[in-house]
């Protein structure tokens, strides 16, 4: 039957074979045995062929058709990838032949699509007014669009490219990067040039801003602020206000951290109308319910964690606030949940100690103390007590609380463990206050109070991009960080929120956070074990030269801009750097701080120069990085590779994920094509795999074959060089509660300041169907059978999914013909 291609005008044409094998010929150019992938692709595309096949439906197929194979290269993903960056070329710049006239293409469509954007009311008027397009245009290069992969393209196109009104997408990717560094340079007095040098740097991956900043830089609501970080005041006014700010805040795509720890216990007496107070719970149950009810730039659920300091009597129903049982009007669907931890609960823990919770209207102070001052008031509260001079109290032992989290923890991921003091004792910044919580993710700390809600701003590093030749590029990982540091001190002029206490904590503190990402794929490429010595002090030197760099150039962005108003008092005012409040910690807690304090860089003249002045009260964080992660192509943040290949879950769709540089080196070696189904029928576990090298298995281990120390002692060294905090993934194999406790209590030891999701291995996995196995040949192999064996499409139980920005553990699934493990990104 003859088949024909309805066009984009409705005119009907004879599919051409050719013309789809030129195109994958193309799109496979510089790939090895490219005529052997035209010849598969376009074989196994005859498959899908109907007659009155759309051009568009004809793209798509040819685009799954090359995903289908990526389980057997990851170079078909290069192919899709540039499938469909040609299809998106061709529908916002039209046709063409050569990369020559792509160029011409992307020059001659630029300025007409921003004015275009500006005209229907999408983009700031400004970007037409302030900028030299020739000098923009000129500085376009579609060659970048390489480094993207297939994922990638799709993230930026769907989820951060600009769509006129009736629906035409208006942005190449190289667009889209331009825009972003315009909206960027607004405050300078030369935005084009600067506009040019932060486009060079996203362009390349070199560094990414945070998904608030690409969602809406450039465009005319700038909500580019990432975090906020806000503490509800015991105050009927205050919690109506904090509901509208989470409100406001989550209709511009902000993450938020709540702290609820003020908010009096149920049944403590309200005077006004002789009643007594229902407690915090409903009003978080509410708060959650708005997250859903405003989703986050129309696309997904608002984000947002509760935070609770583990004294307040109703602490045992926050515990159970993510529990799927009970009572849903005092639970949570949404939010996320953290616990805010203090020294002295860690010593009793480890004293096997009482612990008393109370009342927060009847110990009000013990919310702003922390450190020694808190231990000795919390000691005098103890004693009032114990003489009956506290309406409500309870007392129970340390331990016994701390396995009840830890419970919790393990059954629905939730609360995340943060420790207030440590967070306290090391912030540079605490002349403004005490930081009460952290954010969403867990990598700010902020002070924050009636007046001051915390706003950070976000970018990262992609390490994996600073990488050539088997080294490290310290001099040019510094050029990213200065850049990066006044792109964010740009962002905090340009940003509006519509909340007015936090463009004043803004203004006065104009905090930022610069990450890093890719720390795994480093690790690979450089033939590393994540868990070893060596990868433990390079994250150690590449911290410390970011950390420098990021500080230094706040001093000098100081000198030319002025010092923030908060800088005087401060720790920075002192001569103190990140480094130093290992000491300060030490002291206060009275208790050995175990993390290795070796330095390499002019530490002194730093400290003199700082004194002078800082730009911003915060330089670092490292967040999760999940969602540019996938643009980068990189791993994200210092995680370890949760599984060698896999189905990933995002907004956008499912993606195969396969780890490129297993794939490179098991090449290299001769290997990749007999060991590729091993790997699939093993879920992308090479460890059992005995044609694979042991110097192989070392390299490759996955987030649950790590030691959950190494998880730690690589967060502990990346701490010693950053003023806030880390988002620490974790992933535990062991259930048991007494591991957990020692693991935990040495993130604790080692002045780890918080941490984040913790994934379960799961206990059972889902068997292949995609993979060919001979059953017979199987048994005997330690194939479990019988009652307790896992059958096809049997979700494997594991950690509770995420609302925020992490890749996740979830049930096993199918997806482009690998039914494996999918990790979920929200």
């Amino acid at each position: 039957m003859a088949i024909t291609v309805v066009k984009r005008n409705g005119e009907r044409e004879p599919y051409d074979a050719n013309k789809i094998n030129l195109a994958i010929e193309h799109a496979s150019a510089g790939l090895d045995d490219n005529i052997t992938w035209v010849t598969q692709i376009a074989s196994e595309l005859e498959l899908t062929l109907f007659d009155g096949i759309t051009t568009q439906q004809l793209d798509e197929a040819v685009i799954q058709v090359a995903l289908q194979n990526v389980k057997d290269d990851p170079a078909f993903d290069t192919v899709a990838a540039r499938l469909l960056l040609k299809t998106i070329y061709k529908r916002v710049l039209g046709d063409y032949e050569t990369a020559d006239e792509l160029k011409s293409l992307h020059e001659q469509h630029f300025e007409k699509n921003v004015r275009r954007g500006v005209e229907e009311g999408l983009l700031d008027p400004r970007l037409t007014q302030m900028f030299d397009f020739d000098r923009l245009a000129a500085a376009l290069e579609p060659a970048h669009d390489e480094l993207l992969k297939y994922i990638g393209v799709v993230t930026l196109n769907n989820r951060y490219g600009i769509k006129g009104r009736n629906g035409d997408a208006l942005e190449v990717p190289q667009y889209f990067w331009m825009r972003i560094a315009m909206g960027l340079s607004l405050n300078e007095a030369d935005p084009t040039s600067h506009a040019i040098a932060f486009y060079e740097k996203m362009s390349k991956l070199e560094y990414l801003a945070a998904g608030s900043t690409l969602v809406n830089a450039g465009t005319i609501y700038p909500q580019l602020a990432n975090c906020f970080v806000m503490e509800m005041q015991d105050d009927m006014e205050h919690i109506a206000k904090t509901t509208r700010d989470v409100m406001w805040l989550t209709k511009g795509t902000g993450g938020i951290g709540l702290s609820v720890t003020k908010l009096r216990a149920q049944g403590s007496p309200i005077r006004s109308n002789n009643t007594t107070s229902t407690g915090p719970i409903p009003f978080m149950h509410t708060i959650d319910s708005i997250l859903r009810a405003v989703s986050r730039g129309g696309k997904k659920f608002g984000a947002l964690c509760f935070y609770m300091e583990n004294w307040h009597l109703d602490f045992g129903e926050f515990l159970d606030l993510r529990q799927n049982s009970g009572d849903p009007y005092r639970r949570t669907r949404t939010a996320n949940t953290a616990v805010w931890i203090s020294d002295e609960f860690m010593k009793r823990v480890q004293n096997d100690d009482d612990w008393y919770l109370f009342d927060p209207l009847e110990v009000a102070d013990l919310n702003e103390l922390y450190g020694k001052a808190f231990s000795k008031r919390y000691a005098e509260y103890v004693e009032k007590a114990e003489r009956g001079e506290l309406r409500m109290f309870k007392k129970i032992r340390a331990r016994e609380q701390f396995k009840a989290i830890l419970i919790s923890l393990q059954s629905t991921s939730h609360p995340w463990l943060t420790w207030k003091d440590t967070i306290n004792n090391r912030a540079l910044n605490n002349n403004t206050g005490t930081i009460h919580l952290s954010n969403l993710c867990t990598e700010i700390t902020l002070p924050q109070d009636i007046d001051n809600v915390s706003v950070c701003n976000l970018a990262s590093i992609n390490l994996s991009r600073h990488l050539a030749n088997g080294r490290l590029d310290f001099a040019k990982i510094e050029e990213s960080a200065r850049l990066a540091v006044r792109q964010l001190d740009n962002l905090i002029d340009i940003t509006r929120s519509s909340v007015k206490e936090a463009d004043y904590s803004n203004q006065q503190n104009r905090a930022v956070g610069l990450g890093v990402m890719g720390f795994t794929d480093v690790v690979e490429k450089l033939g590393l074990s994540y868990e070893s010595e060596e990868a433990y002090d390079l994250i150690d030197e590449i911290m410390e030269h970011v950390s420098y760099a990021a500080i230094d150039e706040s001093a000098n962005l100081a000198q030319e801009r002025g010092a923030y108003p908060n800088f005087q008092g401060s720790r920075w005012s002192q001569g103190m750097v990140p480094l130093d409040s290992i000491d300060l910690t030490e002291a206060d807690r009275g208790v050995e701080v175990k993390v290795n304090r070796t330095s390499r860089l002019d530490w002194d003249a730093l400290r003199a120069k700082v004194k002078g002045g800082m730009r911003n009260a915060t330089l670092m964080a490292i967040a999760p990085t999940a969602s540019i992660g996938l643009v980068a192509g990189t791993t994200p943040g210092l995680d370890p590779q949760f599984s060698q290949i896999f189905s990933r879950a995002t907004s956008n769709g499912k993606f195969l994920e396969v780890n490129r540089n297993l794939v490179t080196d098991l090449q290299r070696l001769g290997l990749w094509d007999s060991v590729r189904e091993a790997i699939l029928r093993s879920q992308g576990d090479i460890q059992n795999i005995a044609a694979i090298p042991d110097h192989i298995k070392a390299v490759y281990k996955t987030s649950f074959q790590l030691s959950p120390y190494a998880f730690l002692e690589v967060a502990a060294r990346a701490q010693k060089w950053i003023d806030q905090a880390i988002s620490r993934n974790m992933y535990l194999e062991t259930r048991d509660i007494d591991d957990m406790m020692d693991i935990y209590t040495s993130a604790w030891e080692r002045g780890v300041k918080t941490t984040y999701y913790l994934h379960m291995k799961p206990r059972h996995t889902a068997e292949q169907s995609t993979v060919r196995v001979n059953k017979s040949e199987q048994i005997g192999e330690g194939t479990k059978r019988g009652f307790g064996a896992a059958t096809p499409g049997t979700p494997a139980p594991v950690s509770a999914e995420p609302a925020a920005e992490p890749a996740v553990a979830a049930p096993a699934r199918k997806g482009f013909g690998f039914g494996g493990l999918t990790a979920k990104d929200n």
